[in-house]
């Protein structure tokens, strides 16, 4: 049975230095022969939502400031498609271009969600980020075999409510361990 990493934390090893996912947390929204998508959970930019609603005038300025998220910071959610938006979703609800992960979790790009939350009408837990993470057929696999990669179910504690620059090391505690216990080399006695 081929591997499937959707609802999992994908947790770059302290070993990706220097390259675009050091420290990076993953959350795997689709994975299948094709290839694999993600979305990065830990990486604000200095954007706010309320900033996106403006831009986009999806209502009017007055009425932003009081929608819920409006404070809260864009996610920079990986190189691919930087200027597209995405807004992972709890309780999943099908909007024009959504992706269900799981019963709870939906990944939508089309601004119809946005336009439920600028009314606030919105899901009750939401991350939006620029951008998204992707791999071709067999490349996420490839890096996992390179050990690039931890892996673990997504929590959505950790995604909702905690804070982004926190999700590396909560999602590493999910593995029962710390980041300072991991090495990429191997021990010898």
């Amino acid at each position: 049975m081929p591997l499937n990493l959707v609802g999992q934390f994908l947790i770059a090893m302290p070993s990706q230095l220097g390259d675009a996912f050091e420290r990076t947390v993953v959350y795997v929204c689709e994975h299948n022969a094709s290839g694999a998508l993600g979305i990065v959970v830990n990486r604000s930019s200095d954007v706010t939502i309320s900033d996106v609603l403006t831009k986009l005038a999806v209502v009017d300025d007055m009425s932003i400031q009081y929608v819920a998220h409006a404070n809260e910071t864009v996610l920079v959610g990986g190189p691919v498609q930087t200027e597209r938006g995405f807004v992972l979703h709890s309780p999943f609800h099908q909007y024009a271009a959504t992706i269900q992960i799981t019963d709870n979790l939906g990944l939508t790009s089309s601004r119809d969600i946005l336009e439920d939350v600028a009314r606030g009408e919105g899901p009750e837990h939401m991350l939006l980020a620029l951008g998204y993470a992707g791999w071709g057929a067999g490349q996420l696999e490839d890096e996992l075999a390179l050990n690039a990669w931890l892996n673990v179910t997504a929590d959505e504690h950790v995604l909702f409510e905690t804070l982004p620059r926190e999700r590396y090391n909560q999602a590493m505690r999910l593995l029962g361990f710390d980041e300072a216990m991991l090495s990429d080399q191997a021990g010898h006695a």
